[in-house]
This record gives structure tokens, C-alpha cells and sequence, in this order.
């Protein structure tokens, strides 16, 4: 898959814009046009508009140390009262073990007409969220329709690594949003320019002999750089995308190289050799992968010695999984303690692992470790190494020549089949004894929901009887598996009930275990619904079973991937058996439709021999990505799909 990124070259000459430089605003001040901004007729759904925006970040000598110093500046108008939402304001401030960022010069003012409200500094709210994270907040008085929010502070920050990027998309749509930075030359940042929308400010110039730092006989010249976006669209998070991070439009900053005063250079920016060396002596990887000795005396020696390597991996696997219960932390880079976890049954998801890949190794199954990335994280970059564009482990193995990625945190998936959130591309696997290198994660096998039903209609007793099968494959199973073991099986049986409705009743059910295993689960259902509706004519929902509750593709256009996580097959057949007398009426319409380059269809299609009628369903999507030219094709099918599963009606009568 391929993420949008543009490096920012450091240029010093740029073509200008053909949209000027927005004059200044001054805080406390609103224009006519500001004033009378009611609605924003490229987006008739927005609550509320971003008017004007603007961040400056610089560098300043503060009481002789260097900081980074952030100003910022934003107007809102509120469009209607879902807007008003906008008027509760968190800003995040970083801290370490000794440093910590602060906040000053914070001023906040509601804007009615020409009446000002303004927020009082005891109306500012502090939060120390962990070790990491402070937090203040605070919210906006006399909000109403029409208002116009605004407020700008200033951040004084130590960490110069965290020089911050900047955000020119959100969840409600901007005018107008500019970024300026003036960074003196012995700084070197990468610059990324992440997402589709284009810039209407690129321009980057040298100011000579800006910053010093006392105590030094040399000046740093500094490049100044403008950045600027208009009328940017509201970012919608939309069913089967990946991280919205690597979508929405931004710039990121990352500090590569430090050129200090007294001649030293640091270097951030390091080389997947540098990250190698590091991992292999970190105490919370590295060292955690070298624990072989106490597995091996923790588990059964026949555990590590029976059998073929596929079948000692597939036996690890199933107790590594069976014996832990993920704590549903992550924990790749700190607090991962793989002794104590194996004998507390609990962990996260790096002591699971490195469990599993230790044992793995014991049993003379060479395994390596594979950073990755879930798939609400982000995709990690593939330019330079970033440590924390990973947030996930994996184990990868190679059995007979056949790769393996094996995660054993969720105690449904089966040997070689990663849990939903892990099917994100790609990964880094840390290949200790050689380079680490990038692998592909594969496409997941494809999964299939099938449901074959069968009616008998008995309208002397006003009553339907019947049986349906359901059968999952894949990760439809899995789904399956994990919604039947998590209540117990009236509170499972009354949710399929009311789901139905109309009276429909289960008065049997069973899992069938010769056709159940770990990938496949198969359920059969016996059923009754009472009241039917009518004596001369019977109407009928043929859909007992829905596959969705709703549309996933409603907005009009979409700039971003689709990203099922796997292929889909959704499969419903029903046999009505007429009963003596009577005959179909009314059917519904047949229909196909078809996907470019026959990556999917559906197919509706109905039918009647003899006493037996008979309705079939087919959904068929054959890949588990798209590009953003097939939303189209993709929000046809979908169209179709939902109503005929939610609008169908079959119309018995009897003979005349």
C-alpha cells in the first residue's frame, strides 16, 4: 500500500503562491466577513468552521537554555449547536523526569456579536494524565449559534527533539490554517508533508545571524519557512480504512541531526544497523529474547521435541496462547518482565510473544521478532528508521519454506492467522544473527458467512417452522466464535430473537462438532414464528439472517484506500416449501452487479419448481484493498446489497 508522503526539501528559494500571505490578526478582533459567516457552503453539514488559524514555532535562549517556543492562534464560528462541542479546549503539554513544557500567555474569549466573554485563568484546568502527558482545559461561556470562539497561548518547551508538526487537517473544515517555523541552521529536521491536499503557501528564505547562544563567539543563520492550506475539508473517519494518521493532511518535523555550539553533533536520525545493535542489548526486547533456558524448564521436554517443526510450532502456539490471557496492553518498548508474566498467566502483548519466540527457538524452530504496527496506529515509514511508528510484535518463523506470522494474545485465532488489528501491510523483523529487513504481512485467507435456511409454512396452525444452517469460515468464525463464548447461550439465542423479531422463536439450536475446528465453525437452528399476516395472502421477509446493520459507504466521495483486512463472501440460499393451495405472487427483482476487473459481485436471484421456492444471495468481495477510484463501484454494490437484504418481500396467495 502506498501512504502519502512528500519530503519537504530545506529550499531557500520557493515559487510564490499565487494566494498572498494573509495579513495578521490580532486577537480580540473580527472582520465583517467573520461576523456574518453563517454557513460554509462547501460543507452544508458542518456545526462548526475553523475562520482563521496560525501556529508559529521558533527557537529562543531562555534563562540560558535553549527552548522551543510554540504560539498559537484560532478562531471558530459555531454553526449550530452540535457545534458547540467546540468550546471544550484540551492542550497537551509533555513532560519528563526532570523538564516539563509550560503554558503561558493563554487568552480565550467568546465572540457574540459585540458583546466578549472571556475564560478566567481559574477556569483553566490542570491534569497530570501519566508520567508522560500533562493536560489543561477549559471551555468556552455564553457559546450560542453564531459565536465565534477564539483563543491563543504559548507553549515553552525543552525538548527540542519534539519540535511538533503541524495539523492542517481536522474534524471540521478550515478557511484558512498557516504554520511558520524559523529553525537556526544547526538543526536539522526531516520534513514530511503527509495526505493529498496541497499547500497555497510554500516559501522558505535564510535569515542570517538569528540565534546565539551566550557564550559563543558564532551566530546559527536560520531558515524561515510559511506554510499555508485553504478551504481544507473536514477529515471523516469512514468504516474499513486504516489510521487516519495516514491520511490526514500534515506536516511532520523529526530532529535528525544537532550540530551544537562547542562542535559536537548529534545524530537522531539513525540506520536500521544503529536500531539493530540497540535492540539486541535492550533490556526490555533484546534481553527478553534470550530466555530460553528458563521455558525450557518450564514446559514439558516432549512439548519442544515431538513431532515435525510444523506440528511442535502449531503445539507451542496453542500453549503459549492457552496458558496467557493478554492484559490488553501492548508494551513493545517498556515494563515487558516475560519471566514473571509466564508465571502470573498474564501479559502484554510483547511478554506473549517473546514467550512464544523463545519457546519456539528452544525447540529448534529459528524465530525472529517483527515490529509492526496495528492497523489504528499508522503505517510505519520505510525512509528512516522512527521507533515509534511501531507499537506491536509479532513472531515470524519459516517452516518448509513457508512464512509464518504468529501472534498468541487472542485465544481464537488459529496457528498462522493474525488477529484484525495486525493486518496492516508490513513490518520490521529484527533479525539478530543477520540485518534486520522488511516483510509483507500476507493477505489473510478470504472469509465466508453462509447461511442455508429452509421454511414450512402452516397457515391452518398461523404459524412458520423451519431450520437454518450458519456456517463462518475464517474470520467470520472467529467473530462468531468469540460472540457465542462470551454470554452464555440463552443471552445468545434471545439476541439473535429480537434481532429477527415478529415473533420468531429458536427452538433448537447446537454447534455441530464434526464441522467445527478452529477455522470453521458450523451452527444449525430450529425455529418458529407465529402470526402469519394474512389468509388470502402471506408476506414474508426471506432474509432471517442480515449480514450488516448498516451502509459502511454513505459519504459522496472518498480520497483514501479501502481496506477490508481480508476478502469477504456473504452467501444466503432459503427453500420455501408452498403449502397446498397457495402460490408466489409477488417476487423480488433479480440482480447482479458486478466490480471492475471482476474483484467482486453480487447476485440476486429467485425461483419456483414445483412447491418449492427458492431465494439466493450472493455478496462476493475478492480483494481486501482497494484504491479510492473503486468507491464508487464499491458504494453501488453495498447500495444493493442492504436493500435487498432489508426491503425484500415475497408475496404468497392462494389459488383461486
Amino acid at each position: 500500500m502506498k501512504i502519502l508522503y512528500f519530503p519537504l526539501l530545506c529550499l531557500f528559494l520557493c515559487a510564490q503562491s499565487a494566494i498572498g500571505q494573509k495579513k495578521k490578526d490580532n486577537f480580540g478582533t473580527l472582520n465583517i466577513e467573520e461576523r456574518n459567516f453563517t454557513s460554509y457552503e462547501k460543507d452544508p453539514s458542518a456545526s462548526a468552521v475553523v475562520l482563521y488559524e496560525k501556529g508559529d514555532n521558533y527557537f529562543e535562549v531562555i534563562d540560558r537554555w535553549v527552548r522551543v517556543v510554540k504560539d498559537y492562534h484560532v478562531k471558530i464560528k459555531i454553526l449550530d449547536e452540535k457545534g458547540f462541542d467546540e468550546g471544550t479546549v484540551s492542550i497537551w503539554l509533555r513532560k519528563g523526569e526532570n523538564s516539563k513544557e509550560k503554558l503561558k500567555n493563554l487568552r480565550a474569549v467568546t465572540h457574540n456579536g459585540t458583546v466578549k466573554t472571556s475564560v478566567m485563568q481559574n477556569q483553566v484546568f490542570h491534569k497530570d494524565v501519566n508520567q508522560y502527558w500533562m493536560e489543561k482545559t477549559f471551555s468556552f461561556p455564553n457559546i450560542k449559534k453564531g459565536s465565534v470562539l477564539e483563543y491563543q497561548y504559548k507553549i515553552i518547551s525543552p525538548f527540542i527533539y519534539h519540535f511538533n508538526g503541524w495539523d492542517f487537517q481536522s474534524h471540521i473544515p478550515k478557511l484558512y490554517s498557516e504554520f511558520n517555523a524559523r529553525i537556526p541552521g544547526n538543526y536539522i529536521y526531516n520534513r514530511t508533508l503527509v495526505g493529498t491536499l496541497k499547500l497555497s503557501k510554500d516559501d522558505a528564505s535564510l535569515k542570517k545571524d538569528c540565534f546565539q547562544v551566550e557564550g559563543y563567539p558564532n551566530a546559527a543563520d536560520c531558515e524561515v519557512l510559511q506554510y499555508a492550506m485553504e478551504d481544507i475539508p473536514a477529515f471523516k473517519e469512514e468504516e474499513f480504512m486504516l489510521a487516519a494518521s495516514n491520511y490526514k493532511s500534515r506536516l511532520d518535523f523529526e530532529l535528525s541531526v544537532h550540530h551544537r555550539f562547542d562542535g559536537v553533533t548529534d545524530r537522531y536520525t539513525k540506520s536500521w544497523k544503529d536500531v539493530d545493535k540497540e535492540f539486541r542489548l535492550d533490556k526490555n526486547i533484546g534481553r527478553q529474547l534470550t530466555k530460553k533456558g528458563f521455558f525450557e524448564k518450564q514446559v514439558p521436554e516432549s512439548l519442544l521435541t515431538e513431532g515435525d517443526e510444523l506440528s511442535r510450532a502449531q503445539n507451542i502456539y496453542k500453549f503459549v496462547r492457552d496458558h496467557y490471557t493478554w492484559n490488553g496492553k501492548y508494551g513493545i518498548y517498556r515494563d515487558i518482565r516475560v519471566k514473571e508474566a509466564f508465571e502470573d498467566r498474564k501479559g502484554n502483548v510483547g511478554e506473549i510473544n517473546i514467550t512464544l519466540i523463545n519457546l519456539l527457538n528452544s525447540a529448534g524452530i529459528p524465530t525472529n521478532l517483527m515490529l509492526t504496527s496495528t492497523r489504528k496506529h499508522g503505517m510505519p515509514k520505510k525512509i528512516h528508521p522512527v521507533m515509534s511508528d511501531f507499537n506491536y510484535v509479532l513472531a515470524k518463523t519459516v517452516i518448509d519454506g513457508k512464512d509464518y506470522f504468529l501472534d498468541a494474545t487472542d485465544k481464537f485465532n488459529p496457528f498462522g492467522m493474525l488477529p484484525y488489528r495486525c493486518l496492516n501491510y508490513y513490518g520490521r523483523v529484527m533479525d539478530f544473527k543477520n540485518d534486520s529487513y522488511w516483510a509483507d504481512i500476507p493477505v489473510a485467507e478470504k472469509s465466508r458467512y453462509i447461511v442455508r435456511a429452509q421454511v414450512k409454512l402452516d397457515p391452518a396452525d398461523d404459524k412458520v417452522s423451519g431450520i437454518f444452517d450458519v456456517v463462518t469460515f475464517g474470520y467470520d468464525a472467529i467473530n462468531r466464535r468469540k460472540n457465542i463464548s462470551e454470554q452464555d447461550e440463552d443471552a445468545f439465542l434471545g439476541e439473535m430473537e429480537d434481532e429477527v423479531g415478529n415473533g420468531f422463536e429458536i427452538t433448537s439450536y447446537k454447534l455441530i462438532p464434526e464441522r467445527t475446528d478452529e477455522k470453521m465453525v458450523s451452527e444449525r437452528f430450529e425455529y418458529e414464528i407465529t402470526g402469519l399476516a394474512g389468509e388470502e395472502k402471506i408476506y414474508l421477509d426471506p432474509f432471517l439472517i442480515k449480514f450488516f446493520d448498516s451502509d459502511p459507504f454513505i459519504t459522496e466521495e472518498r480520497h483514501f484506500p479501502i481496506d477490508f483486512g481480508y476478502a469477504r463472501n456473504y452467501n444466503y440460499s432459503l427453500n420455501i416449501i408452498l403449502p397446498d393451495g397457495y402460490e408466489a405472487a409477488e417476487l423480488p427483482e433479480p440482480k447482479v452487479v458486478k466490480l471492475p476487473n471482476n474483484l467482486g459481485l453480487l447476485k440476486f436471484d429467485t425461483g419456483v419448481k414445483g412447491n418449492n421456492l427458492n431465494i439466493y444471495y450472493n455478496l462476493v468481495i475478492k480483494s481486501p484493498h482497494f484504491t479510492s477510484d473503486y468507491y464508487q463501484a464499491l458504494k453501488e454494490i453495498f447500495s444493493y446489497a442492504l436493500d435487498i437484504q432489508n426491503n425484500s418481500l415475497i408475496v404468497l396467495k392462494k389459488n383461486s
